[in-house]
């Protein structure tokens, strides 16, 4: 996302204008992106390379690092010191190759507790080497949780993904752990058929398996041969049948040099899924459930994963967690 000193990137994904940046010492950076003067937003491009931000209403220019630099006619504006009107400044942490803020510049990022369970796992893959090389999202009339999911099992694999995904995915496979909050799932590929024949030194568990990861409460990353997919899903305040999902398309730069076509592949092939099949249908769901006549939904034994959602959402609340009910 910030691949060298001078890079930014703006974003409201938590319904706030952030922007964030990248200082010409290489330290990640995050901002409310509001001029301290009259509150125009100092950015307005998506992502780009700057070491400066310059308010379009009257011009006060801000360095990468908050700073305010310069205020024009200032003989004219008054004694305005610089020093403490900066950016306003958000907590920031880069950790293990991603990137967190938070809203609230009194807030703290603990980068270990958000990973809980998944600390190792996210070591050995060693995302911050990837790029990010292509970008989506999806508004489109479904629950937030409706949305998350659909990324919770592969009972559907065989039926619903029956020309896509289950063209190379064993469906109703899935190796399965879940921690307090954060989960894992490993789905399973029929490359994994050839493994009997393989010896062990020669197996990929990115290859023959597919790495899926739950960081609570929004978070989907699923990890490919060559990469990330990092899917974000967000409610939009007001409206619970609608969520906006944000799609990362991240690779080994070499990799893709190599193949430029896999970013392609990889876009089409897992995006448009998630779109036109998983969304789709959940946007079906989204209507019956509006109807006020469903008073629960069942989730099935071969589905941990979603009672395992649930119950965190439902703790983090204050709730009660569901039981699990089996007939003797």
């Amino acid at each position: 996302e910030l691949p060298r000193p001078g890079s930014f990137v703006t974003l409201v994904d938590f319904g706030l204008e952030v922007l964030a940046t990248r200082d010409e010492n290489g330290v990640f950076r995050a901002f409310l992106n509001s001029c301290r003067h009259r509150g125009s937003m100092v950015e307005q491009e998506r992502r780009g390379f700057k070491s400066r931000f310059s308010c379009p209403f009257h011009g006060w220019t801000y360095a990468a690092d908050g700073a305010l630099q310069a205020i024009p006619m200032n003989d004219h504006v008054g004694e305005v010191d610089k020093s403490c009107h900066g950016l306003i400044e958000l907590p920031a942490v880069e950790n293990r190759g991603f990137l967190w803020v938070h809203p609230d510049p009194k807030g703290i990022i603990d980068a270990d507790e958000l990973l809980e369970g998944l600390t190792d796992d996210m070591d050995s893959w060693d995302f911050g080497k990837l790029i990010l090389a292509d970008e989506t999202s999806y508004d489109m009339r479904l629950n937030w949780k409706l949305a998350t999911d659909t990324f919770g099992e592969t009972y559907h694999f065989k039926r619903l993904h029956r020309n896509t995904l289950a063209t190379f995915f064993h469906g109703d496979v899935l190796a399965y752990h879940s921690y307090e909050r954060n989960h894992r799932m490993i789905l399973c590929t029929q490359v994994i058929d050839e493994y009997a024949t393989l010896p062990e030194s020669q197996w990929r568990i990115n290859i023959g398996g597919f790495p899926v990861y739950f960081i609570f409460p929004n978070i989907i990353l699923n990890v490919g041969p060559a990469g990330l997919t990092m899917v974000r899903v967000y409610p939009v305040p007001g409206d619970p049948g609608r969520s906006v999902s944000r799609l990362g398309f991240y690779f080994d730069k070499d990799l893709l040099a190599a193949d430029p076509e896999m970013l392609k592949n990889r876009a089409d092939g897992f995006g448009n899924v998630v779109e036109s099949e998983d969304y789709a249908t959940a946007v079906t769901t989204q209507k019956t459930l509006e109807s006020g006549l469903i008073e629960h939904v069942i989730f099935g034994r071969n589905e941990p994963p979603l009672h395992h959602y649930h119950n965190t959402f439902r703790k983090a609340l204050g709730m009660e967690p569901l039981e699990l009910l089996q007939r003797v």
